[in-house]
């Protein structure tokens, strides 16, 4: 067998564009936040991570922008040569002040820091916990750390039990790093952090927690899972991304300050890479001012979220609960999820259609995510919209 023959033998994605319910790579032509225009025509957005609205801000786009005329479109170089600015080192601090902790260390993208942060502390000899539904981001850092002889070990989603029966085959004196999303990204679902740092305090483990979809969403001011559970200074580290509620492009881990300096020595991922560019960092920067001075934002996030999930089950939707901005509305199979995202688009409303291996079997799903800029009338046409597909496939009656 070629090494390309599997690529022609591949024609799923082919067989669902000739149906005419591919649901992936569409153009965004115009972004406002809680309309977009696709093919021309305005769409109301469902499905987005940009949580708090925050990138159509004017204050983010104008910060961005000045920065484009100071520094550059780019830094040609990585943080660990000719790419570090001020503006690296501004956002590092705030950051840290932010969240509670030491030191705060910046990467190119959120997939990034999830590889570059596991596999440079997780050595030979040493272990990594995963939750079975964790990000791919981490699932890949685990195996880059595998692959550099540590040990890669994975237990059933959000159980603790499973968890400790792994870490009691785990010999005490070893390194070993438990990773979990603060928030899994599918779901919607909150980690069970009390439960995982008290395992870790009993088997000698340190605990990791990706917030890509937990800052500015929970937390007092939005401030994460830790900040959520009161267990900021007992958890040992916290990635995170800009590309949602920080309205641009980076990623981040944030924990001790000896820590944190080993990684920024040793972690090719940061070392070999360009550095986050000059217009995202001043994004970054400004979405933090704006949620620091604006923390009402995240109250109006969870209202959103709370009444469309309230909204999807008065209707007759099987929807996940949970305290966050994701909410799943449970469809099947995959070919259900298809021609439900095919009538919802052509009837103005924008989600994400999730199929396995991304989710369970038979767990196919509409992943709608809101916004804090959705205003009630989004909110509703999106609630009508659903009722009606629904119906008209059956789904509901």
């Amino acid at each position: 067998m070629s090494l390309f023959e599997k690529c022609y033998e591949y024609t799923r994605a082919d067989e669902v564009k000739q149906a005419g319910l591919y649901p992936y790579f569409r153009a965004i032509e115009e972004n406002e936040g809680p309309v977009v225009h696709i093919e021309g025509r305005e769409v109301i957005m469902a499905g987005s991570n940009n949580y708090l609205g925050l990138t159509a801000h004017p204050k983010v786009k104008e910060a961005a922008k000045q920065a484009i005329d100071k520094y550059g479109t780019g830094c040609s170089g990585s943080r660990y040569l000719t790419g570090t600015l001020d503006l690296h080192n501004e956002l590092e601090s705030r950051l840290a002040k932010y969240l509670g902790t030491e030191s705060v260390l910046l990467f190119s993208t959120g997939y990034q820091t999830a590889i570059g942060v596991i596999s440079t502390l997780v050595q030979k000899g040493e272990y990594v916990l995963s939750d079975k539904e964790n990000h791919a981001c981490i699932i890949n850092g685990c195996m880059m750390a595998k692959g550099g002889f540590a040990e890669f070990k994975r237990y059933k989603h959000s159980d603790v039990e499973d968890l400790e029966k792994q870490l009691q085959r785990i010999p005490e004196n070893v390194g070993k790093l438990i990773v979990s999303d603060g928030v899994f990204s599918g779901s919607g679902e909150l980690m069970k952090l009390p439960e995982v740092i008290e395992l870790a305090k009993k088997y000698n483990a340190n605990v990791m927690v990706d917030d890509a979809h937990s800052v500015g969403v929970i937390g007092p001011g939005g401030r994460g899972t830790a900040a959520y559970y009161n267990l900021v200074d007992e958890t040992d580290l916290v990635i995170g991304t800009f590309s949602k509620t920080f309205a641009s492009l980076g990623g981040f881990v944030a924990g001790k300050e000896r820590v944190i300096n080993y990684i920024k020595h040793h972690s090719p991922a940061l070392i070999f890479s360009a550095s986050p560019t000059p217009s995202s960092c001043a994004a970054t920067l400004a979405a933090l001012d704006i949620l620091e001075a604006q923390p009402e934002l995240v109250t109006k996030l969870r209202e959103n979220s709370d009444y469309m999930r309230a909204g999807f089950k008065k209707i007759g939707f099987h929807v996940l609960d949970s305290e966050t901005a994701i909410v799943p509305v449970i469809v099947g199979e995959p070919e259900k999820a298809f021609m439900m995202w095919k009538q919802l688009f052509d009837s103005g409303v924008f989600v994400n259609a999730f199929i396995p291996p991304g989710v369970p079997p038979h767990m196919s799903m509409m992943r709608t995510s809101y916004m804090a800029s959705h205003e009630k009338h989004h909110l509703d046409q999106i609630l009508n919209v659903f009722e009606k597909v629904g119906k008209n496939l059956g789904y509901i009656e």
